[in-house]
């Protein structure tokens, strides 16, 4: 390795255990926020800095885990669960090639959607940030992707490449600084993630000695929980070992005086093994940044990190668990009693051991006092009223009360009210739901800024609709003339499949799904068949748009250099205009392939030629 090869792992290695201190108190705030979850409740952060159990102080003592934290992170995740935006694409002009390619791009961002399970990986970063606070989508290329479009010598296959998009969990990243409140905020971004040597040599093509490396892993082990002779097994987080192993890094670093077209480092365990500029155009204007998009539960001021639910429920939690355990141990004492016995006047040992059990002979010193129960007390109501007092602060603080049930809602309440209960049930979610949104927009932006960089070759994409019908077209990257992505809507957390029914309905009512002449088209048909949930029971089809999928269909064959021939049921003035909108937008971009060229005339001549003897027959 050459000496600046040398300085540079060496200093890129020396940031990052920097930034590993200084991150070390947000890990153990994460720690304990999982081990909370899983019901490992009787941890803290010791002084050390390390998450430690805590002990019981005495043999009787109860320690039983009342979880509120699971079913409440759970009922948040079934909820945000339902945000499932539409994307569509908004044209940078109102020309029609514009806006042609901004239907192209979303196409393209429902095929990749589907292909990818995106929702699945949405609501995998959402647990990462309900739990932890904050989450990341990692957004790159992969050229090991897509279809095959060549063979090298050793028989090595060359693919078109392809998006791919995983979900990094915080302990992953690693800011210049946990006091910058963006991501744009930063100059640097570190990704550091534990691979095996074999998956090393895999990815990069090296060889990187194995080592022993920390990473974090659940453990089910026996803790001091339970009570008189009870004991608990509770799930929790420890820190473990990965044998054969190495730790990738990767730094990314912002364009900058320096670095024009910014950095990215690689280095695999102790080797270089990349060192050059950001590989991505996937920020606004053709400019290069992070490959990453941070999702978050509440924002904290003033801090890179979010802020988890569970943060704030972690005293609630301990204060309940303490009320009830003591209230468990009061009862006991009422129930077992408490003996008192003078010296000397019985045994002892059996007495410990057997109790006072129903019909036992107790015998006792001659002239001794008997023995006899202390006097107890009734259960105080302090007790009922804190544990009451901290269920009403659970549902508080974490905007999760059960506005339908009997117990929490007046059965007198008007239906006006209660909708405005729900309504404000809702609104303590909105900022999270915000961050999910403006996270899956920012993918969005980022798939098609990737797209238009790398998708040099045709690439052929298969939707599925709601219908099940198949829709397949090709694009390009030249197709992609703009990132502008929207939602259809804004109310995704509340749109049930019964309100979307009742509004359906209301502006059917109202005329204001009828065309000019009063009526409803087969398209408007089949969208509001698939909005109330019956797409497959309408069949009936737009005829244009199939037309111009079967235009689509004939220019990718064109494009090839096949000779297509016209059909009797083409409706040709409509694959006219699409033929000739295809080489205007994208045969004429490039050099032109004059045989190329001369299919797509012949073949709108005979479309013409077709379109005159229809005419002349009329």
């Amino acid at each position: 390795m050459k000496d600046k090869e040398k300085d540079v792992v060496k200093s890129t290695l020396e940031d990052f255990e920097s930034r590993v201190r200084q991150r070390k108190s947000f890990d153990q705030q994460w720690q304990l926020n999982m081990n909370f979850y899983m019901g490992n409740q009787y941890c803290d952060v010791g002084y050390g800095g390390f998450v430690r159990e805590v002990d019981k102080q005495y043999f009787w003592q109860e320690r039983e885990v009342f979880n509120h934290i699971a079913p409440i992170i759970d009922i948040r995740l079934s909820k945000l669960s339902k945000i499932k935006p539409k994307m569509h694409i908004l044209p940078s002009t109102n020309e029609e090639e514009d806006i042609y390619t901004a239907k192209v791009g979303k196409k393209i961002l429902d095929a990749v959607s589907a292909r990818m399970n995106l929702m699945g990986k949405i609501n995998q970063a959402t647990k990462w940030s309900e739990i932890c606070g904050t989450s990341f989508y990692k957004i790159t290329w992969n050229s090991h992707l897509g279809q095959v479009v060549a063979l090298e010598d050793d028989g090595k296959k060359i693919k078109t490449g392809d998006v791919e998009i995983s979900v990094c969990s915080p302990f992953e990243i690693y800011p210049d600084s946990s006091t910058h409140e963006t991501l744009s905020d930063c100059q640097s971004i570190i990704h550091a993630r534990a691979y095996s040597t074999t998956q090393i040599k895999q990815m990069f093509g090296v060889d990187v000695e194995g080592k022993d490396v920390n990473v974090y892993a659940l453990d089910g082990t026996t803790s001091a929980l339970g009570g008189l002779g009870l004991g608990g097994l509770a799930t929790k987080l420890i820190e473990t070992t990965r044998r054969n192993s190495a730790i990738v890094l990767e730094k990314y670093v912002k364009p900058n005086e320096e670095f024009p077209e910014g950095r990215l480092i690689i280095i695999a365990g102790d080797k270089l093994v990349f060192d050059g500029e950001m590989p991505y155009l996937n920020g606004a204007d053709g400019k290069r940044e992070f490959p990453f998009v941070r999702q978050i539960c509440n924002e904290e001021v003033g801090s890179f990190w979010g802020v988890s639910m569970i943060s704030r429920l972690i005293p609630i939690q301990r204060a309940y668990n303490a009320v009830k355990n003591r209230k468990h141990e009061y009862l006991n004492r009422l129930t077992m009693g408490v003996l008192a016995v003078e010296d000397g006047s019985v045994d002892i040992d059996n007495l410990e051991e057997e109790g006072l059990a129903p019909g036992k002979i107790l015998v006792y010193r001659q002239g001794a006092n008997a023995p006899e129960f202390l006097g107890g007390e009734n259960v105080p109501s302090d007790f009922d009223k804190e544990e009451d007092r901290l269920l009403r602060e659970f549902s508080t603080l974490s905007g999760t009360s059960e506005v339908g049930t009997m117990d929490s809602v007046s059965s007198t309440l008007s239906g006006v009210a209660l909708e405005l209960l729900i309504d404000e049930n809702e609104t303590r979610l909105i900022f999270t739901t915000e961050s999910i949104k403006q996270a899956i927009k920012t993918a969005g932006k980022h798939i098609l800024r990737l797209y238009k960089q790398f998708a040099n070759f045709p690439r052929l994409i298969k939707i599925t609709g709601e219908n099940g019908e198949l829709d397949v077209f090709y694009f390009r990257g030249s197709d992609i003339s703009s990132d502008d992505v929207q939602f259809d809507t804004d109310n995704e957390s509340n749109d049930t499949l019964s309100q979307r029914r009742t509004m359906i309905f209301n502006l059917l009512d109202k005329g204001l799904l009828c065309d000019e002449n009063g009526k409803i088209s087969n398209s408007m048909k089949a969208k509001i068949m698939q909005n109330i949930g019956f797409g497959v029971w309408e069949d009936a089809v737009d005829l244009s748009d199939l037309h111009l999928k079967n235009a689509d269909g004939e220019n990718f064959k064109m494009a090839q250099g096949v000779l297509v021939q016209t059909k009797a049921i083409d409706e040709h003035q409509l694959h006219i205009n699409q033929h000739i909108a295809f080489m205007l937008k994208t045969l004429y971009k490039e050099e032109v392939d004059k045989n190329v060229e001369q299919i797509f005339l012949q073949h709108i001549q005979s479309h013409k030629e077709a379109l005159e003897e229809i005419e002349k027959g009329e």
